[in-house]
């Protein structure tokens, strides 16, 4: 089921609609990071504006180029470690046009869905961001900890907060909030499973821009698929 899911997804990958979420949503994302980083070098200038006089060693006129090549080192890092969570929590606003896509083509019977209003979109966006990058730059910790488990904290943890998100969202478009929150906890295994085989792609650079459509995608069927195979009955059956 999962297999099947993640196949369907990727072979969509192609197609119009899901190239100008992917651009769209790394364009943003992008935009945010070139953002941050002007406003981090704004702040240094302010802060580092005149010439700082050390106790024994008198008169520095170096600390800005120091704070500056730091700042770039900084984001740099956090390019690499948040790049992800925020072009997957950004491309989360777009996750309609994806299952709209998805549904379009291997469910056609179904009956439209009502938008959700951009307001919502967003607040969600915003929770979801917040709660991924608060919960990767928490794992630092853990990873200095147990180095040793870094790789499976990673994986799980990564997995466990798309797998949960990715399916809430693909499944309330049709079942509601609660109702998506209640199909999530009864599936709770498999959707974490298949969050895991998400996650493996985000050590990759460049390919793990693209697992947020992908996974938009995936989760997408994989909700049908428990639908379709659950005695529970759905709103469109």
């Amino acid at each position: 089921m999962i297999l099947m899911s993640f196949i369907k997804a990727l072979a969509q990958l192609p197609e119009a609609r899901f190239q100008s979420v992917l651009w769209r949503g790394i364009g943003v994302t992008i935009g945010l990071l070139i953002a941050f980083y002007w406003g981090l070098i704004s702040l240094i200038n302010w802060l580092a504006s005149g010439p700082i006089n050390l106790p024994l060693i008198g008169e520095v006129t170096w600390i800005d180029d120091a704070l500056g090549w730091g700042s770039l080192l900084l984001v740099f890092l956090m390019s690499v470690f948040l790049m992800v969570p925020v072009a997957s929590a950004i491309t989360s606003l777009f996750l309609d046009e994806i299952a709209d896509a998805v549904e379009e083509k291997h469910f056609p019977a179904l009956p439209p869905v009502a938008e959700i209003s951009f307001a919502e979109g967003l607040r969600d966006t915003v929770s979801f961001l917040g709660v991924l990058i608060t919960a990767n730059i928490a794992a630092f910790g853990l990873y200095l900890i147990f180095p040793f488990a870094a790789v499976f904290i990673f994986f799980g943890m990564n997995g466990y907060l798309l797998g949960r998100e990715y399916f809430q969202l693909a499944a309330m478009r049709r079942e509601g909030r609660d109702g998506a929150k209640r199909l999530a906890q009864q599936h709770r295994g498999t959707i974490w499973f298949a969050g895991c085989l998400m996650a493996v792609p985000l050590s990759l650079p460049l390919v793990n821009l693209v697992i947020p459509i992908i996974g938009a995608a995936t989760f997408t069927h994989l909700y049908h698929a428990i639908i379709q195979r659950s005695d529970q009955v759905s709103p469109y059956d």
